[in-house]
């Protein structure tokens, strides 16, 4: 069923029918056009532009369209171009004629826009509370290895010991703003476009701010214009969404290595792992790959919308239709990876001796020979090149630094004394490291509890979310 056409004496031609209809995909937004009609309909009702009477046989129509919409009992037809005419279509269909008159002070543009920002909370806090299961998997797994020391690495070379917990701890750390940013989106984005029309506002519906509160927004968008031809916040919901996707990659990354025979730091559970269709002995880390893989996608996604937005002019444009694909790929590839990789980390089994055994190769000890000596007060650019002169000589000698005699130690600075060896440990080197974002057991252990708070507090939060939008998303 089309929304236009009066002023037309031909249909479409077949070929700008299939371009423009986006009911395929933007089906989606079903629940929250009838949420979005209902509260278009309360204003018209109190404007007067419809009868009382009239409004509540178009309330209860609704109502009953929105419970078959859920069900699966109404859906979109061949002939239907987008959500909102095949909702328009079955409206009639069920009350009449009447369903019509709820069109007047209402466009598309500001429609669909509204439908969008409340598709995009309901799904935002989904992705928040299920990347906090993955936060508290993380948490957990830190907490049990928060004693086991480590080979720390740069440029994927040995660089100097860490406490492993603390390198579990890290993506906690950057998953957890990942789940501040959603917030700050909702802060920023819930102020409704609803009541714009086409660009102008609408002289049928003087009061937006009561149809934005019944939906749950914090208020009205300032220009109308701006309402109907805004799509920052799509773009910075993408955003989010790979940034994530950059986190959930960095993950996968780790874990295939981990995962592999020259590693051996880790055997993921069978359950989250796959096998090849011709090598019977391959276990192979395609949860973690999938992870790496997606990321791409997410970006992609990103880009894609960035690059439809940057040349439009004055009010809305149909390109806006290329706005929700992308973002729809992303919230379900979110909602289907997260769990995946979370399911992964909860059940994952690591190899503690292995881990540490390597800890101290490759002179991952030479920074605290240049320490030892910067305490003595020898300029650093002084000590760390005699911190470079041992490993030199450990080198071209076959052994590893704390096998240096006192003579040779001597040799190279003066001040390189005896008691130099004992923080020549892997134990020594990590247990120096008590400043608050540290490596010491007992900074990782602070940090660990700060980390449970924080993805309690982040629960607390969203739960509080989904139940103050609760009300909105569903009829």
């Amino acid at each position: 069923m089309a929304l236009w056409g009066g002023r037309f004496s031909r249909q479409p031609a077949q070929s700008v029918a299939a371009l423009s209809r986006s009911v395929d995909f933007d089906w989606r937004l079903a629940p929250y056009d009838i949420k979005v009609n209902l509260a278009h309909l309360d204003g018209l009702v109190a404007a007067g532009v419809i009868a009382a009477g009239n409004g509540e046989v178009i309330r209860a129509g609704l109502k009953a369209l929105g419970s078959e919409i859920v069900t699966g009992k109404f859906t979109y037809n061949d002939n239907d171009e987008d959500v909102h005419s095949a909702i328009e279509r079955g409206l009639i269909t069920k009350i009449g004629a009447i369903g019509g008159a709820l069109r007047a002070g209402r466009s598309r543009n500001d429609l669909v826009v509204t439908d969008f920002k409340l598709y995009l909370i309901d799904h935002l806090l989904e992705i928040a509370a299920l990347t906090t299961d993955l936060i508290a998997a993380f948490n957990v797994q830190s907490e049990k290895l928060v004693e086991v020391i480590a080979p720390g690495f740069t440029h994927l070379q040995h660089a100097q010991p860490i406490v492993f917990g603390h390198e579990l701890a890290k993506h906690s750390q950057a998953l957890l703003r990942d789940v501040d940013r959603i917030g700050d989106w909702i802060v920023r984005n819930n102020f409704s476009p609803l009541g714009s029309g086409a660009l102008a506002g609408s002289g049928l519906q003087p009061n937006p701010e009561a149809s934005a509160q019944s939906l749950g927004f914090d208020g009205v968008l300032a220009n109308s214009i701006d309402a109907v031809s805004d799509r920052d916040f799509a773009a910075e919901a993408l955003f989010i969404m790979a940034m994530l996707g950059v986190h959930l990659s960095r993950i996968g990354e780790e874990f295939t290595l981990w995962s592999t025979t020259e590693f051996a730091w880790v055997v993921i559970d069978d359950a989250y792992s796959t096998g090849s269709s011709i090598m019977p002995q391959k276990k192979n880390p395609d949860i973690a790959e999938l992870a790496r893989g997606k990321s791409g996608r997410l970006i992609g996604n990103l880009t894609a919308l960035l690059a439809t937005l940057k040349g439009l002019p004055f009010a809305y444009n149909r390109d806006l239709q290329e706005d929700k694909e992308p973002t729809f790929d992303s919230v379900e590839t979110l909602l289907v990876l997260l769990p995946a990789l979370t399911g992964m980390v909860e059940t994952a089994k690591f190899n503690t001796k292995t881990i540490s055994n390597e800890a101290h190769s490759g002179f991952a000890l030479a920074t605290e020979i240049a320490d030892y000596l910067a305490k003595k007060s020898i300029p650093f650019a002084a000590a760390h090149g005699a911190a470079g002169e041992c490993v030199k000589l450990c080198e071209s000698s076959g052994i590893e630094l704390h096998e240096l005699t006192e003579a040779q130690l001597q040799a190279i600075h003066p001040e390189l004394k005896s008691d130099l060896k004992v923080f020549l440990t892997t134990a020594g080197a990590v247990a120096s490291r008590t400043s608050s974002l540290g490596t010491s057991i007992s900074s990782v252990t602070k940090q660990i509890a700060d980390l449970k708070t924080a993805t309690a507090e982040a629960k607390g939060w969203i739960s509080n979310e989904v139940a103050r939008f609760s009300g909105m998303m569903t009829p």
